[in-house]
């Protein structure tokens, strides 16, 4: 089971857009993303997990070369998924490059991207997981509590598989 510690003061540190919800480990610096997006009719499903990775990456200041990488992009079996309302989940696998709160220090951050495409809606559901794995020693990261116990990938997964739609009234009237 999944447990989601929210750090308190989150939205005192960042400002969140009202398409995004953020949760944030208590005592990591990961995060998961929840965003709806509007949905990209002229990307192929198949690349469109990558469009919206290397817009992340235009988000967080790591569009230079060398300072992103895609390792993998999979489609995820609706089979598998509890989100039926989408024509396609797309599992995208990378790291990135990133300083928090513009620092100089660059920290490498896994990104684990789920993309549900639901062009009905004309929204995209991008589902992040940011997983800092080397963080430079002049981050305000590497003041973080070591001994904490991260999510891994698996729990990522568990919210992938459970994630559903319980209003579609969200995306308005079509």
């Amino acid at each position: 089971m999944f447990k989601v510690l929210i750090w308190p003061n989150l939205f005192e540190l960042r400002e969140i857009p009202d398409n995004q919800e953020v949760f944030a480990h208590s005592q990591t610096d990961q995060s998961i993303i929840v965003e709806l997006l509007e949905y990209q009719s002229q990307v192929q499903d198949a690349v469109a997990a990558r469009y919206h990775f290397e817009d992340v990456a235009a988000s967080n200041k790591a569009v230079e070369n060398g300072s992103w990488e895609v390792r993998g992009v999979e489609q995820l079996p609706q089979s598998e998924l509890t989100m039926q309302e989408c024509s396609s989940a797309w599992l995208l696998s990378g790291a990135q490059l990133v300083s928090k709160f513009n620092e100089e220090a660059k920290n490498t951050v896994n990104i684990h991207l789920c993309l549900f495409r639901l062009p009905q809606y004309t929204t995209d559901i991008l589902v992040t997981f940011n997983d800092p794995v080397c963080i430079n020693p002049l981050s305000s990261s590497a003041l973080e509590n070591v001994a904490a116990i991260p999510w891994i990938l698996q729990d990522f997964k568990g919210v992938l598989q459970s994630f559903c739609l319980l209003d579609p009234g969200v995306f308005g009237s079509l």
